[in-house]
């Protein structure tokens, strides 16, 4: 898996993350989309899926059309699609995916993901929290991966943001919970962090280190903004944390709440993609 072409995925399942992927994957230079399994959907079905979004919008970036019941194509693109429903039989080396991302949500567990490689899939990376495939965030701890894994989790969405605005407090260090709440937006979440600081820092000090991680070593991953802001500001967004400063407030310098928007779609389904070319480019 060379750096100097493509990074050839696949994915399995072609539901919400497993689309904004391929758009993702579609625009982007350094990888190059190869293959799509769903074994409950038609070819039909995924073009118009695909190609009308009521979040994030029309697919303008080429055209999209069915070549026949197994091919896509974006453009000149021709994308292969699978309907296989038993992961180890997903003939993934047939359509030259190294990468597969599993987004069905049915095979989270490490054993289970790992039927991918089978089928000839050499690398696969789950879009949900496994009870037991390491978890790589990216802008967090994705240096720790090493070559020798071959099924990793991607955390979830919550996560990202989340480990995101723990790397600045690192006091937080294993000593992070968090929620979020679901409410009826068609996207983007909040997370609301209250923190119990050991060191005394003024909200003044905790917005200062934010702001300049985010345009020093979390760029493009960990955002700022002193905007009157709402969630539908943030669909599109591809970083995983966004913190609002006018949104949080210190009752004391000991005692801070936090609060951090994200595309649980888009910027998740971003950094899936971030993934898979660093764990690319450690194979080199």
């Amino acid at each position: 898996m060379a750096t100097d072409k493509k990074i050839k995925i696949g994915i399995n399942g072609f539901g919400r993350i497993g689309r904004l992927v391929a758009r993702i994957a579609l625009r982007r230079d350094d990888v190059e989309l190869v293959a799509v399994n769903d074994p409950f959907i038609t070819t039909d079905y995924m073009t118009y899926m695909f190609k009308y979004d009521t979040v994030h919008g029309h697919w303008k970036h080429s055209e999209v059309k069915v070549r026949d019941e197994k091919t896509l194509l974006f453009g000149e693109k021709a994308v292969a699609v699978f309907g296989v429903r038993n992961p180890e039989e997903i003939p993934w080396a047939q359509a030259g995916a190294e990468f597969v991302v599993e987004s069905t949500g049915a095979f989270t567990d490490k054993g289970k993901a790992a039927a991918h490689l089978k089928g000839g899939a050499k690398k696969v990376v789950i879009t949900a929290v496994s009870k037991d495939a390491p978890m790589f965030v990216v802008g967090v701890n994705e240096q720790q991966y090493t070559a020798d894994l071959d099924v990793v989790s991607n955390a979830s969405c919550t996560t990202n943001c989340l480990a995101t605005l723990a790397k600045v407090l690192p006091a937080l260090d294993g000593k992070l919970t968090g929620m979020a709440f679901r409410v009826p937006t068609a996207d983007v979440s909040v997370v609301d962090l209250t923190v119990r600081l050991e060191k005394k820092a003024t909200y003044e000090d905790i917005k200062s280190a934010i702001k300049e991680e985010s345009e020093t070593n979390l760029k493009g991953i960990l955002g700022y903004v002193e905007d009157d802001v709402v969630s539908s500001d943030f669909i599109g967004d591809s970083r995983s944390s966004i913190f609002d400063a006018k949104a949080g407030i210190a009752l004391n310098d000991n005692f801070v709440k936090i609060v951090a928007w994200y595309d649980n779609e888009w910027g998740y389904s971003s950094r899936v993609i971030d993934l898979i070319a660093h764990m690319a480019k450690t194979q080199a």
